[in-house]
């Protein structure tokens, strides 16, 4: 291997072959196992989605019952769980909080069959099931107070947002939520998906799978940035401040939250579905400006950088959306977490399908035969 080889952040680079999902970033086209991410938001629900994406074909209508029936009964978590979360300090970043508990539960579920279905298919159901109960758990916790059981009557996504907020949620509230986590539940060889790969090529067991691809996706670069994208917004105060705000950013070369992608050249599609449901949120509450600068935004961002291909990703619209859910800024990370769970164990059985372990190459750039220097010369 030559310099000339090397790219950086391995970009363009295959990592796998995958049938899980496709994306064509010049197009703007996103799909799951074949079908467009436009269809499974109008008309499909994210367990069902999640099915999809982990087992690789649409449930018939008894299975998707037996497998929301699992998940429903598997909600809530060990009072072990519970009390280790009481000692996270109350300033730790919910998505700290997330990945250690998820890599607790491992300790509770131990056993490593992973040619055995059935334990596969419980691995699956635990942390589909568990993921969204630890989140909104520590949301309570920090907060001093004890956390709301899951409630065996309710949707996963009603359940979740009542065990947010102890209010059974608008129903048009909890579709809007279950739509952002079909969005979110998938999308190729991503840092996490490929964080979620590496590790179980060393077929160890999902929950530290599950784990480590939640340490991936807590960085800003990666799923952290829709936390900015709110600041940034809020930054910027008003439509007028738009235009000399972005001036400013160029200027100084820094990045826009929000926008650019490296697969995409256009619009994400997912900002584009996402974008329709803000319009709605919108038109249901208050004289927020929020809406109308993100709008102003993009409109700047295209004049600007739209020959770069640089337009809105999924991060830009789904801040705005889940502040109108009521949801905390610094659980909207955990939140993608709850949805990409499904993507990443997709991905960690088809990785076990053909698993070979991941073992890189590097270009070194160091010196070679240096004299080793006693510490009295240094």
């Amino acid at each position: 291997m030559t310099a000339c080889d090397f790219q950086p952040g391995l970009e363009g680079i295959p990592a796998a072959q995958s049938q899980v999902s496709f994306v064509n970033g010049q197009v703007g086209k996103l799909e799951y196992r074949g079908v467009p991410i436009e269809a499974l938001a109008e008309k499909s629900n994210f367990l069902e989605t999640a099915y999809l994406l982990i087992w690789g074909e649409f449930p018939n209508a008894d299975d998707l019952e037996a497998f929301q029936e699992e998940i429903t009964h598997h909600r809530r978590v060990k009072y072990r769980i519970r009390d280790m979360m009481k000692c996270f300090p109350e300033s730790g970043h919910p998505m700290d909080a997330l990945q250690a508990s998820a890599a607790a539960l491992g300790l509770f579920y131990s056993k490593r069959a992973l040619d055995d279905p059935t334990y596969i298919r419980q691995a699956v159901v635990r942390l589909l099931a568990k993921i969204p109960t630890m989140v909104a758990a520590f949301e309570h916790i920090r907060k001093g107070n004890d956390p709301v059981r899951p409630r065996d009557d309710l949707s996963y996504a009603a359940n979740f947002l009542y065990m947010l907020n102890e209010q059974e949620p608008d129903p048009f509230l909890s579709h809007v939520f279950d739509t952002c986590l079909i969005l979110h539940a998938e999308h190729t060889m991503n840092a996490s998906t490929f964080s979620a790969r590496v590790t179980a090529s060393t077929l160890t067991d999902p929950y530290a799978i599950v784990a480590s691809a939640v340490g991936t996706l807590a960085g800003p670069l990666h799923g952290g940035a829709n936390e900015e994208v709110i600041t940034m917004l809020a930054e910027i105060g008003s439509v007028e401040n738009v235009r000399p705000f972005l001036a400013e950013k160029l200027a100084t070369k820094s990045k826009i939250m929000g926008f650019g992608h490296r697969v995409y050249k256009v619009k994400d599609p997912r900002a584009k579905i996402l974008q329709k449901l803000v319009e709605k949120l919108f038109a249901r509450s208050d004289n927020d400006p929020s809406y109308e600068i993100a709008l102003e935004l993009e409109k700047a961002v295209a004049e600007k950088l739209g020959g770069k291909g640089i337009y809105p990703n999924v991060d830009f619209y789904s801040g705005l959306v889940y502040q109108k859910l009521g949801i905390p800024t610094d659980l909207f990370t955990p939140i993608f977490a709850i949805a990409r769970v499904a993507g990443w164990l997709a991905h960690w059985r088809e990785q076990l399908e053909t698993n070979r372990i991941y073992r890189p190459s590097q270009v070194y750039i160091g010196e070679h035969g240096l004299p080793y220097i006693p510490p009295e010369h240094r």
